[in-house]
């Protein structure tokens, strides 16, 4: 085994562009990527259980949303504390002890008996262990490449697609055969034996295994961040800025319709008559055409600009939740699925190499953790007001017309957005 004379020489020889495949930073890349596959696939599953929950405990359907709305609402609060963390003291240990809690509160939640506990151990306990999950791994990931961030960042939002292609149906599957007790309980194992390998391959960044920024020589690393954004803002900095109030809103708008559409389009396709092992597989066609959609939105993200590209898709979501109010039968429902996921699935990595690009590097998990109060508040909303909405006019149309308003906010602010600077 050769020895090295200092970090530099491991630098320039493990990481040199002519061998890229060597790079640390694509094996952070899959590693996030484990980690949204185990993370969103428990989150947007949730629909899955909503029947279920609702039937078990004999709640309506504004009282069932808001068991999830109370996850949703808290993860915005959590991500503070978890990218902050992430910021000092690295992801790795973060994400270990966030795992560790994830699988217990799936476990226990499989033994509830009532329904304050209920709320306990999903609610609460859930949305602490994987509230700092996005921000974690987006701004870790954003931490190892320049030329393309949005690339690396759309195959790790990938795996949100992937996590819930699979998830899902898993779930719909084992409460129709088993209960949905067990469903939690084999989820919960399943968190384990994912996420806590996952985290022990994570790095903060470059320097921590002797390597630069895109694997660049150090010359080229210097000239490539040499910017007021890679800089970095502080927190207080990026608060005082117009871009993060357009970010507050894009995400609100996002988090809003997409949480809206994950709790409320199974039971909505149930309502039609749709089988409920089939309405979950409109949920996973959803993810699954989003996944295609994330990479190439990465790739072309990082050739032109972001902005356009994140409004656009802004508007396509905009228009299939009109599409959605319509839907009646198997085939609209289908229909909307491959629209909406190919829209939902664009958005997501521009918007946050944008971030990135606009905010800097060295206090990106905090800021986006402070962001993901307005992610929160978006998803705590959106679920609540489908089901209030439900509850008063018995469908969901007016909900889902909301909503495609709301996302043509988000296309507006998308525009409004500057590249760089305050």
């Amino acid at each position: 085994m050769p020895v090295h004379d200092s970090d530099e020489d491991v630098g320039n020889e493990r990481f040199d562009p002519p061998d890229s495949s060597l790079f640390y930073g694509w094996v952070v890349v899959g590693s996030c990527t484990l980690l949204l596959f185990i993370a969103y696939g428990i989150c947007y599953s949730s629909s899955v259980f909503f029947t279920s929950l609702q039937y078990e405990f004999s709640w309506n359907r504004a009282t069932t949303s808001f068991l999830f709305s109370l996850y949703l609402l808290l993860i915005g609060f959590f991500s503070i504390i978890g990218g902050r963390t992430s910021d000092k003291y690295g992801p790795k240990i973060v994400v270990l002890m966030m795992g560790i809690i994830t699988g217990l509160s799936l476990v226990l939640t499989s033994q509830i008996v009532s329904p304050w506990q209920l709320y306990f151990t999903y609610s609460i306990l859930l949305s602490f262990g994987m509230g700092a999950m996005y921000v974690i791994v987006m701004s870790t990931g954003s931490r190892w490449f320049s030329r393309r961030r949005a690339t690396a960042l759309g195959i790790i939002g990938a795996g949100a697609g992937m996590g819930t292609v699979v998830l899902a149906p898993l779930n719909a599957w084992l409460i129709h055969s088993y209960h949905w007790r067990t469903a939690y309980l084999i989820t919960g194992i399943i968190a384990w034996c994912t996420i806590l390998p996952a985290a022990l391959l994570l790095k903060k960044d470059p320097s921590e295994v002797g390597a630069s920024i895109d694997g660049l020589p150090v010359s080229e690393t210097i000239q490539l961040t040499d910017t007021k954004a890679a800089g970095g803002f502080s927190l207080q900095g990026a608060v005082q800025s117009r871009n993060f109030w357009l970010f507050c809103l894009v995400w609100f708008s996002y988090s809003f319709c997409l949480h809206l559409v994950m709790t409320h389009v199974v039971p909505r396709a149930e309502d039609t008559g749709i089988t409920p092992i089939r309405a979950a597989v409109v949920l996973s066609v959803m993810q699954a055409v989003a996944i295609p959609s994330r990479l190439l939105a990465g790739f072309v993200a990082d050739m032109v600009d972001k902005r356009t590209i994140g409004a656009t898709f802004a508007l396509i979501m905009a228009i299939a939740m009109l599409w959605l109010a319509a839907a009646e039968n198997v085939w609209m429902f289908f229909m909307f699925a491959v629209t909406y996921g190919l829209a939902y699935g664009g958005l997501d990595p521009p918007v946050i190499a944008l971030m990135a690009d606009v905010f800097g590097l060295s206090n990106v998990g905090e800021i986006m953790g402070v962001l993901m109060i307005s992610w929160g508040l978006g998803s705590a909303t959106g679920p609540y007001i489908g089901g209030l909405v439900f509850d008063h006019t018995g469908g969901y149309e007016l909900a889902f017309v909301f909503a495609g308003l709301v996302m043509t906010l988000a296309a507006f602010c998308m525009f409004r957005l500057k590249k760089q600077g305050p």
